[in-house]
């Protein structure tokens, strides 16, 4: 089993964005669970989504402590507060638009950064990063490809608005840098 652990803030579309990933997965024939942690519900608080696949059923259901994936949505949260407990081997999906990368944990060998406002302001005209950073966690994972992910996306939207989040996806892996760190910090 695999464990991701996003942070955003209310509004970027975290939740949606796990509830895409999951239902790819199943598409891929696998079985997901994902699920939100709210502080306090409104626009711009912070918000912790988890999400766990596997090659078999899952019965866990309590938060995500020891992720192999944090996804910073937000770049603001990209924080040690925000990496605690992460795996060794672990991988980070950051949406920042700075092009100079250091290591958020030593625990990080792989981090892959997208400026996903960027994207999403030009492909959506709003700053909601979620379906860009759905192919920036496809490239920097390597857990699944962009086909179930687009796939996925006609089950949340439509017409124009599917278009819209289908290019930004697309950007969004085309787009991801990924840089590898060696055991060593």
């Amino acid at each position: 089993m695999k464990e991701s652990r996003f942070h955003g803030r209310g509004g970027q579309g975290g939740r949606m964005a796990s509830e895409i990933l999951a239902g790819a997965y199943v598409l891929q024939g696998g079985y997901a669970a994902a699920f939100p942690m709210f502080g306090a519900e409104r626009r711009g608080a912070p918000v912790a989504v988890f999400l766990r696949i596997s090659d078999k059923p899952i019965r866990l259901t309590c938060q995500v402590y020891n992720p192999d994936c944090v996804m910073i949505l937000d770049p603001s949260l990209i924080k040690p507060d925000n990496f605690k407990g992460i795996k060794p081997g672990g991988i980070a999906v950051l949406n920042t638009s700075s092009r100079i990368m250091i290591r958020p944990h030593e625990n990080v060998e792989v981090v892959g950064f997208v400026d996903a406002v960027a994207i999403a302001l030009e492909e959506i005209g709003r700053a909601i990063v979620n379906t860009c950073m759905l192919g920036a966690f496809a490239k920097t994972t390597g857990w699944l490809s962009m086909d179930p992910i687009l796939s996925s996306l006609g089950e949340f939207f439509s017409g124009k608005v599917l278009e819209r989040n289908i290019n930004s996806a697309k950007r969004g892996f085309e787009e991801t840098e990924v840089i590898r760190f060696d055991n060593k910090v």
